[in-house]
C-alpha cells in the first residue's frame, strides 16, 4: 500500500522528466527539417523569382529601347556618331533578350 502511495505521488514529477525527453528527442527532427526548409526553394518563391527578373528584363530592354529610339532620331537628324550607337544599342537588346532568365 505504501508503494502505492508513493508511485502515486511521483507520477507528476515524471511528467516533466517526459517532456523534456520529448524535447531532447524531436529536437534533432525539427533542424533538420528547418535546414531543409532554408535550403529549398518552393514553387511558390520559384514563381515569385521568375517574375520579379521577369520585370527587370522587360525595364532594361524598354529603358535600352528609349534609348535607341532617341539614339536613331539624332542619327535621322545627320548624327553619325548617333547612328553608331543606335547599333549598338539594338544589339544590346538582342542580346538582353537571348539571354536566359
Amino acid at each position: 500500500m505504501r508503494t502505492l502511495i508513493i508511485a502515486a505521488l511521483t507520477v507528476p514529477l515524471l511528467t516533466g522528466c517526459v517532456s523534456a525527453v520529448k524535447t531532447v528527442v524531436t529536437a534533432p527532427v525539427k533542424a533538420v527539417g528547418k535546414v531543409a526548409d532554408w535550403s529549398t526553394t518552393s514553387q511558390e518563391e520559384s514563381d515569385r523569382n521568375r517574375g520579379r527578373e521577369l520585370r527587370k528584363r522587360e525595364a532594361r530592354v524598354g529603358k535600352l529601347s528609349r534609348e535607341r529610339d532617341k539614339a536613331t532620331e539624332k542619327c535621322r537628324k545627320g548624327d553619325a556618331a548617333q547612328c553608331q550607337r543606335a547599333e549598338v544599342l539594338d544589339h544590346e537588346i538582342e542580346a538582353e533578350m537571348a539571354a536566359p532568365y
